[in-house]
């Protein structure tokens, strides 16, 4: 069964936080959205504008609300010198089937410091551990090596590719690799949490 909860918690491992977003995020979000990796392997716009963070901020209360999303800014330092990393999310949440997808994209002078596997080992437990989801899947692009990297070491399993999965702004239809981690797998794995 799942739990879903009242309110979005701020979860923290380390150096690594994950919060609710908030109005001050919505700078941070646009500059971050310029680098153009970001859209490439993501859904997030090529012409990403002020006007789409404010949305995307600004969004998250009702998708939580109608449990279509759970939505988390990444952090990373603490305190004071905290600094905004990326998002993280579990959503194409299916109730009944007790699934979610995991997405996420990171700034980029934050990325390889190991700051977003982390992030994905704690929504990953949030979402097995708390919440009651059975499966939590996550889809890359076939051509970002380091998202699938990130995946497996996170403790997601390869399961396979899925052929045209996706079409891009341009027009082109990609593969995208198929990772996914179960309750059962899960628990049976240890991370420092």
């Amino acid at each position: 069964m799942i739990w879903w909860p009242n309110e979005i918690a701020t979860l923290s491992h380390g150096l690594v936080t994950l919060r609710q977003s908030a109005d001050k995020d919505i700078d941070s979000i646009f500059e971050a959205c310029q680098d153009p990796l970001i859209p490439a392997f993501t859904t997030v716009p090529a012409d990403y504008t002020i006007d789409h963070a404010i949305d995307f901020v600004r969004s998250d209360p009702f998708s939580f609300a109608e449990r279509r999303e759970l939505r988390f800014v990444i952090e990373y330092g603490n305190g004071s010198d905290a600094q905004f990393a990326g998002v993280i999310s579990l959503h194409t949440i299916n109730i009944k089937n007790h699934t979610a997808e995991v997405g996420y994209w990171l700034e980029t002078s934050l990325r390889g410091k190991g700051i977003c596997t982390t992030a994905v080992q704690m929504i990953t437990d949030l979402g097995i551990r708390e919440i009651g989801f059975r499966r939590i899947e996550g889809l890359v692009d076939i051509d970002n090596l380091a998202s699938q990297r990130l995946l497996v070491n996170a403790g997601y399993v390869k399961e396979g590719v899925l052929q045209n999965k996706v079409t891009r702004d341009d027009g082109r239809q990609i593969d995208m690799a198929l990772f996914a981690v179960t309750n059962q797998m899960w628990e049976s794995q240890t991370w420092d949490h």
